[in-house]
């Protein structure tokens, strides 16, 4: 006989929302398992959940990408360094803009309290950059520009031909230690360098590093970089951990250009490279941007099931919580940092040549580029 549902209790196998009171001294986790539960916060805790619960496991990869001036607003040195050093951050993929600004911390600026209602044209005069709220001094650029181009040109040398942008970035980011090690922890290059992370961007040309790597060029000392090698490396990074049978997760901080990087490693591997595969097994975004629109920033993990970038079976494995980075970030890696143990660092960027030759052989063999 059917058990008949009182007032007291949920439809079906549905649990009752139960907050908690808050109270003080409680920690950032406590206060998410207490009281977000539905709209932006519901999703918000299921990412939260989900990322320590479920992706921070030694079987899973974790590829991170990061777009906006999130570095300048801090989020560099409080959020991704730790998670670094926490081992779950397994490679990255950043706006060249993020990588730039990083610079300046190890030559000695600051980023400074400002404010989006200030006079530009003034500024100007006075040789201030402003980033919304956030100002900075003119002269950082120019330091910043003139330590590129001199640790590139006399690196250039010793780079792999053709090199990456993560070789790029693994050079400046030794360079930084080399030029300032008391600063080193405050460096997302730097800690990434000796963490060994892969450090990608998706548009090298489209920043600063890449604006200072274009005038060298005009100085017949071009660097050997190709952007075709930074796509079949992420790739190797997803294609590997899954011959693995381990897992693949995405966890996409803004959207732009770096999350589409991110995510076009399965259709390389399934579409392109001609390998059986069945997509990333975890995605987490958090953005601003809304689906409907048609922007790729705000497409959905369903949309992306359609294009081979997510796994069918993975749908319930995937969260989009909606708000700003800048100020969900932090509270979600608290929450993680709380309530996972540190794992191995995998240092992928010693294992990346390795792997693309995996990648390749198995391309030739038994992908499209069979002969």
């Amino acid at each position: 006989m059917k058990k008949k549902e009182t007032k007291a209790t949920c439809p079906g196998r549905h649990g009752a929302l139960r907050p908690q009171p808050l109270s003080r001294g409680m920690t950032v986790d406590q206060v998410i398992d207490s009281a977000l539960f539905s709209f932006n916060a519901g999703t918000f805790r299921k990412a939260c959940e989900l990322f320590a619960g479920h992706i921070v496991k030694d079987n899973v990869r974790i590829g991170v990408s990061l777009s906006g001036a999130l570095v300048p607003a801090g989020i560099g040195r409080s959020c991704l360094i730790p998670m670094i050093k926490a081992g779950i951050i397994d490679w990255m993929v950043s706006t060249g803009a993020n990588l730039y600004h990083d610079l300046h911390y190890a030559l000695g600026y600051e980023f400074c309290k400002g404010y989006a209602s200030a006079d530009d044209g003034e500024l100007r005069e006075k040789g201030i950059i402003r980033i919304y709220d956030i100002f900075m001094k003119y002269e950082a650029l120019l330091d910043t520009d003139n330590f590129i181009r001199e640790t590139l040109r006399r690196e250039r040398r010793h780079l792999p031909d053709p090199c990456s942008s993560a070789d790029i970035h693994a050079v400046l980011g030794r360079e930084i230690i080399k030029l300032n090690p008391r600063l080193k922890e405050q460096s997302l290059l730097g800690v990434a360098y000796e963490a060994g992370i892969p450090v990608h961007t998706s548009s090298p040309a489209d920043s600063s590093i890449g604006m200072n790597a274009a005038a060298l060029m005009l100085d017949d000392e071009p660097v050997p970089m190709d952007t075709h090698r930074d796509v079949n490396e992420v790739t190797g990074f997803v294609y590997d951990i899954k011959k693995q049978g381990g897992k693949s997760a995405v966890l996409l901080i803004g959207g732009g250009s770096p999350k589409n990087f991110v995510l076009q490693t399965e259709p390389h591997i399934q579409e392109v490279l001609g390998l059986k595969e069945e997509g990333h097994d975890f995605f987490i975004q958090f953005t601003d941007a809304r689906p409907d629109t048609g922007g790729l920033s705000g497409a959905t993990p369903s949309e992306a099931v359609s294009w081979g970038k997510i796994d069918p079976a993975a749908l319930s494995r995937t969260i989009v919580s909606y708000g700003d980075c800048s100020l969900m970030l932090p509270f979600f890696v608290s929450y993680v940092l709380n309530r996972t143990h540190p794992r191995p660092l995998s240092r992928l960027y010693e294992k990346k040549d390795e792997i693309l030759e995996q990648l390749k052989k198995d391309y030739r063999v038994k992908g499209s580029g069979k002969k």
